[in-house]
């Protein structure tokens, strides 16, 4: 039964951030200040932003990767508890999600460094990631009591794996300091439940059917107190005569991923988590990533390109009509 015994007003609230909008529903009660909620959900987006874009200059990502290895840089505790989860998952993952391919994504024209792949770059991207270096786990050293961190090796970054996930995260602790129970947060295709909606139902969340170009559900997934997050190949890609180049690469093959998985969506307590691994499985493929799911315990589903179709692989919820089709 529902705990609120107010008569609830709906808000929908949102906002531009990170080359894309954020948004926010949510059941409060009579007299909410809406234009503060809405101006603290904002800030709190913009300092991930600010902190963890590869486009902003002036970023602390940016600061970091344009430190010299050995270096200690001074870093706000926000990107440190980021910089953690990605080494942990790059580490639990064998490396399919790796937050050290910024070179990577620069060169196949995804970064802020150019709009189509060059083939100088990539191949002086691929030897710097190919040369013998500890695994990125153990070439960036993180100093979370002391506020800092430092490369053992030189890295370029890329937090984009994540950090709309853990902005998502950031959106729901402001909604939880404003005494906001009910409400369902986006940030493009991560997602997060605070609690269920002010009449008890959870929270009903499409899962996309991974075509380009245009927006189609494949199913619905019911939240509470839950986080979605799906990573695919069909919205960001670069045609390249016959052949699609999906933005998402894999670090172990120094090049955009390549297999038959369209999509992944992963269920998970923090966005972070579940952002992560779903590009984490996306990379790794049916095969590795069903085994690494299995090993994590994970809730995933994967919509698999076959026989000119859509497979669809599920488990956890997925696996038990938890997606309705």
């Amino acid at each position: 039964m529902p705990k609120t015994f107010f008569k609830p007003q709906r808000l929908t609230l949102h906002g531009p951030t990170m080359g894309t909008r954020w948004s926010v529903t949510c059941d409060v009660p009579p007299g909410t200040d809406a234009h503060a909620l809405e101006q603290a959900l904002a800030a709190a987006v913009q300092q991930v932003d600010a902190q963890m874009s590869p486009w902003l200059a002036g970023s602390d990502l940016n600061r970091l990767n344009h430190a010299a290895p050995g270096a200690w840089v001074a870093l706000p505790p926000e990107i440190l508890e980021v910089l953690a989860c990605a080494l942990d998952i790059c580490r639990l993952s064998g490396g399919a999600f790796d937050p050290a391919v910024g070179a990577l994504v620069d060169a196949w024209g995804f970064g802020a460094a150019r709009d189509a792949p060059d083939a100088a770059a990539i191949r002086a991207a691929a030897a710097v990631a190919g040369a013998p270096r500890p695994p990125t786990h153990q070439a960036l050293e993180i100093d979370r009591a002391a506020g800092r961190a430092r490369k053992h090796a030189p890295l370029q970054l890329d937090l984009c794996g994540i950090a709309k996930g853990y902005g998502v995260d950031r959106m729901a602790d402001v909604l939880r300091q404003h005494a906001v129970e009910h409400a369902l947060v986006a940030l493009d295709g991560e997602l997060r439940a605070v609690g269920a909606q002010a009449s008890g139902q959870p929270w009903a969340v499409a899962v996309e059917s991974p075509q380009a170009g245009r927006r189609a559900v494949h199913g619905v997934v019911e939240l509470q107190d839950l986080a979605v997050a799906t990573s695919g190949d069909y919205r960001r890609y670069l045609q390249v005569g016959s052949e699609r180049l999906a933005h998402t690469m894999d670090a172990r093959r120094t090049a955009p991923v390549r297999n038959e998985v369209a999509s992944v969506t992963v269920l998970a307590r923090q966005c972070m988590h579940a952002d992560a691994w779903a590009t984490a499985l996306l990379v790794a493929g049916p095969g590795e990533g069903l085994a690494l799911a299995q090993r994590m315990g994970l809730e995933a589903l994967w919509l698999l390109r076959r026989g000119g179709g859509l497979v669809t692989l599920g488990l956890g919820r997925f696996g038990a009509g938890g997606a309705t089709p």
